[in-house]
């Protein structure tokens, strides 16, 4: 294809963008239509990124767009302080019944960063307590709280000390990488070391709430075992603890769940909602029971723009499909079969150290060698890029980026993971 033409917006962009933002590929994109996103030369690509799982259903979704256009020709600008907006109570009536009992209260914010801070406030300020638990790996966003409980990279957090007090981090049962694939010895020694903690460290009755992602994210795509989550909702309730799943991004039925913490059998005491709400638009949301909220107290938090009611109508046509489609069950079949190719795939490819993931939440660890599980990221990163150039869009994370994550749309297709299998295999053989 000519690109003579084609529009270089990352040339345009050096004079005035600031380059603080860490970016995966300077690619300039013009649009995206379906499950493709397109560049400015033309050339498509199947966007299994989708811009970090947000874009959930895809790009330029009909019922989304439609629900977009009328909702601007209404209204668009936020009413809080005014009073309420038709799609954001329907809204939170509807992400509301998606929970167990008794999540049944939401506060809508911007992104998931704000949902994370806002849960620390919440938990501090009901408890009456300070201190923060957090696990070894996690990511949890960038605003300065949520900072202060993320340890998946250095960089995130030099130079910005001191964070917030009174935050410990323990042991996350990240079971492929430090127990060598020991489900249960990972569940017996991070409960230990979570409980020296409380008995060496910080006192429980000083801990306002304990943080988890139930599948960590950018630290590595591991799922926390349904014991070990089970365990830590068994210490917090003991303790007095608030447990607060960070959802993000493992949630809205991305792992075969509408929620992860579901597979569990567990309920946390408050869920941050954000990422694939909106299909793109910024949202987030903080989901408690309705006494917890009362607790925080009127006016102890507040946001300009969380809510919105355009985003809100966005969140409405995004639910309406997830739930006439059965897109959490699309998300389990079309997992399962994803799953079962990349090992197939990892049989065939020793630099491939495991597979591992639920739903279309699905991590590929590359390693110098299976025997020692030495991090590979030179390899995950020269894979990505080959699956991109021919057309696959792929995401790395993990402390070295030897992880690469699939994160397809939760309405993908038999034939897109088909053909997502096929461009990976070629990027494997180099």
């Amino acid at each position: 294809m000519d690109t003579s033409d084609a529009l270089d917006l990352a040339a345009l962009a050096d004079a005035n963008i600031s380059p603080i933002l860490g970016r995966y590929v300077d690619k300039s994109w013009s649009h995206g239509t379906g499950h493709r996103l397109y560049d400015t030369a033309g050339n498509g690509y199947l966007d299994f990124a989708n811009g970090i799982a947000v874009t959930a259903l895809g790009h330029s979704h009909p019922r989304v767009a439609a629900a977009v256009h009328a909702q601007v020709d209404r209204l668009m600008g936020p009413v809080h302080a005014l009073g309420f907006s038709e799609p954001t109570v329907r809204l939170a009536q509807m992400l509301a019944a998606t929970f167990p009992e008794p999540l049944d209260s939401v506060l809508f914010l911007n992104s998931g960063s704000e949902a994370i801070d806002g849960a620390i406030k919440l938990a501090r300020r009901v408890t009456g307590r300070p201190a923060v638990i957090s696990f070894r790996g996690a990511f949890h966003g960038r605003t300065i709280g949520a900072t202060s409980i993320t340890t998946s990279s250095l960089n995130y957090r030099k130079g910005y000390e001191p964070l917030l007090p009174a935050v410990y981090t323990t042991v996350y049962p990240a079971v492929y990488r430090y127990y060598a694939g020991d489900e249960e010895r990972a569940v017996a020694d991070s409960l230990k070391h979570f409980d020296t903690l409380l008995m060496t460290t910080v006192s429980p009755d000083e801990v306002a709430a304990v943080v988890i992602e139930p599948v960590q994210g950018e630290g590595g795509y591991y799922p926390a075992p349904a014991a070990f989550l089970r365990g830590l909702r068994e210490r917090c309730t003991k303790h007095g603890i608030m447990l607060v799943a960070d959802e993000v991004q493992s949630g809205y039925g991305r792992t075969g769940d509408m929620w992860a913490f579901q597979e569990s059998g567990i309920v946390p005491d408050v869920v941050c909602v954000a990422k694939a709400i909106a299909n793109g638009l910024p949202l987030s949301a903080i989901v408690a029971s309705k006494a917890t909220m009362e607790a925080w107290g009127k006016g102890a938090h507040g946001t300009t723009y969380g809510g919105n009611p355009v985003a809100c109508a966005a969140g409405v046509a995004v639910l309406e499909t997830i739930q006439e489609e059965g897109l959490v069950d699309n998300a389990r079949a079309r997992g399962a079969e994803l799953l079962g190719g990349l090992r197939e795939l990892m049989a065939e490819n020793p630099g491939i150290g495991d597979v591992r993931g639920r739903g279309l939440m699905i991590g590929v660890e590359f390693v110098r060698d299976r025997a020692s599980r030495m991090p590979d990221g030179a390899m995950a990163e020269a894979v990505t890029a080959r699956a991109r150039d021919a057309g696959l869009l792929l995401l790395s994370c993990g402390m070295a980026h030897q992880v690469i994550r699939w994160i397809p749309p939760l309405n993908v297709t038999v034939a897109e993971v088909e053909e997502s299998l096929g461009i990976f295999e070629g990027a494997l053989r180099g």
